[in-house]
């Protein structure tokens, strides 16, 4: 897997040096990172603008493309320890799932549940998310009824949010429990909020309709997360 930008690579360099396989670098960068990199084994290739272009796929790169390890999904059932987590419904932009994995890191969440699709393509979301991808479980499957299921089967709370909702900030939260946001343009299934222990909404000030699901995820995170 392939990853690229100053970021993700100072990240990976400080927590995770273990998962860096190789580093392409475009420029010359300063001497202690070089001899630090060489300490570790990590391979180093100079390479060109152009091939830095196709390994990046255009994206990007500030000079830095480092190589790891395939990323390994974590398994529903190491998630049902927890006491928080975030699930999504049919989110399928990288950068939002990124944005909304980082917020949930950082917010204290105890893991991300991507449903409604088969697979996803990592590089993204691990760029997006500033490596917080690496260090929070990320659990993918694709039917979201049974992981609503498996959770409020051992006493996860599941609120889903749509506008129909309850005011998140009038609310209090306490025990096992998750939230639930959909895609910004279908939202979350009809069927799923009616499965859901609860329906929850942002109180919008002004007459606007929605915010960006990443923008709405980490209000969430923040209202429902333990005290």
């Amino acid at each position: 897997m392939i990853v690229y930008g100053k970021q993700i690579f100072y990240y990976l360099l400080k927590h995770h040096p273990e998962r860096i396989k190789r580093v392409y670098l475009t420029k010359q960068i300063d001497p202690k990172l070089y001899n630090k990199l060489k300490e570790l084994g990590v391979e180093i290739v100079r390479c060109d603008n152009k091939k830095a272009q196709a390994l990046a796929r255009g994206g990007n790169h500030q000079g830095f493309l480092i190589e790891i390890e395939e990323f390994q999904f974590a398994d529903l059932q190491e998630l049902k320890e927890g006491r928080f987590l975030v699930l999504l419904y049919g989110v399928t932009d990288v950068g939002n799932i990124g944005s909304i994995v980082r917020s949930a890191y950082a917010l204290g969440a105890d893991g991300v549940v991507i449903t409604g699709l088969k697979e996803l393509k990592m590089e993204g979301v691990m760029r997006t998310s500033s490596g917080a991808a690496l260090d929070l479980p990320i659990v993918l499957r694709p039917n979201l009824f049974e992981v609503l299921k498996e959770l409020q089967d051992v006493e996860f709370r599941v609120y889903g949010a749509d506008m129909s909702g309850e005011d998140v900030r009038k609310m209090h939260f306490s025990g096992k429990r998750a939230i639930l946001l959909g895609s910004e343009g279908e939202g979350v299934p009809k069927k799923a909020l009616q499965r859901c222990d609860g329906v929850l909404k942002i109180e919008m000030v002004r007459d606007f309709d929605s915010l960006n699901v990443s923008a709405a995820a980490a209000i969430f995170i923040d209202r429902m997360r333990d005290e």
